[in-house]
């Protein structure tokens, strides 16, 4: 079994870290430039979400960033870059992160963006990527390229899947820039906090995916990807079928239910961490503060 013993942090500008509990988080840490990506963390990302997915003993991950934006999308430097490479490199470029969006997008383990503030262009597909986003009132969302003549190519399929066709050809086509109470209607964001509630609200979160069954989570995370949008026919019957078949007489199933009937925890179940500050509430906050990301 690969475990995450294996895995470092790939620079300084990508960090890794994992708990007790088998919690890993992935930081952008380039605060200086808005956590700005270009092809080296791109290709940072991309090698740390394949060996996650290989690890047995994660059980959760929480994308996140230092300073105060979550991510300004593509790195201004790359992006001149770009522009001088010819048709096949700009291919090249283009095919390392949709690889890295699609391993982020179909990662086995639960995950979580924790959104702070700004996530413009390519941050709105890493967002769009993660199962569960969680942002603060101060967050901001523009899905920008139209105004340097480009368009949302790579991350549009987890996008649209996120926000929907309607939504995608606004915001494809305009490039406003829109709030996180806007993006929690969209269906970006699924809880809005305030800035200081962040940390607390992700806490409350982890803890409530890790009171749930390891395999159990990583296959119902599977199933939703597997059946949304397929003919409820006989095919599909016979496989969801087969799928709590089998998981019923497997040794999670049968350790979950036994526990049921027994009135105790199951064994998989550890004791919650609060990182909650003293009289701090997780609520979501209704506030329509527009401040800066």
């Amino acid at each position: 079994m690969f475990s995450h013993n294996n895995i470092k942090s790939p620079s300084e500008q990508v960090l890794f870290d994992v708990d007790s509990r088998g919690v890993a988080t992935v930081t952008l840490n380039n605060p200086d430039k808005h956590n700005a990506f270009d092809d080296s963390i791109i290709y940072a990302l991309n090698q740390l979400f394949k060996e996650i997915a290989l690890c047995d003993d994660i059980n959760v991950m929480v994308l996140a960033s230092t300073g105060k934006s979550f991510s300004a999308g593509a790195d201004l430097g790359w992006m001149q870059r770009m522009a001088s490479y010819s048709y096949e490199e700009n291919l090249s470029d283009a095919n390392a992160l949709a690889q890295m969006l699609k391993n982020l997008n179909f990662l086995p383990q639960p995950t979580i963006a924790k959104v702070q503030g700004a996530a413009f262009g390519g941050a709105v597909g890493l967002a769009s990527c993660c199962d569960i986003v969680l942002a603060s009132e101060k967050a901001s969302f523009c899905l920008s390229e139209v105004k340097l003549g480009l368009i949302p190519a790579t991350i549009s399929p987890y996008v649209v899947n996120a926000i929907g066709q309607k939504a995608s050809r606004r915001y494809f086509q305009t490039a406003e820039r829109f709030f996180a109470e806007k993006a929690q209607q969209l269906g970006l964001v699924d809880e809005v906090y305030a800035l200081t509630e962040l940390d607390s609200a992700v806490a409350t979160m982890v803890n409530t995916l890790l009171a749930n069954g390891p395999l159990a989570v990583r296959q119902a995370k599977q199933l939703a990807l597997d059946v949304a949008y397929q003919d409820i026919d006989e095919t599909l019957i016979k496989d969801t079928s087969e799928r709590i078949a089998a998981i019923r007489v497997s040794s999670e199933g049968q350790e979950g239910l036994t526990a049921f009937f027994e009135k105790r925890q199951p064994a998989w179940q550890a004791k919650p961490i609060n990182l909650a500050t003293p009289n701090s509430s997780a609520e979501p906050t209704t506030s329509t503060n527009k401040g800066e990301g």
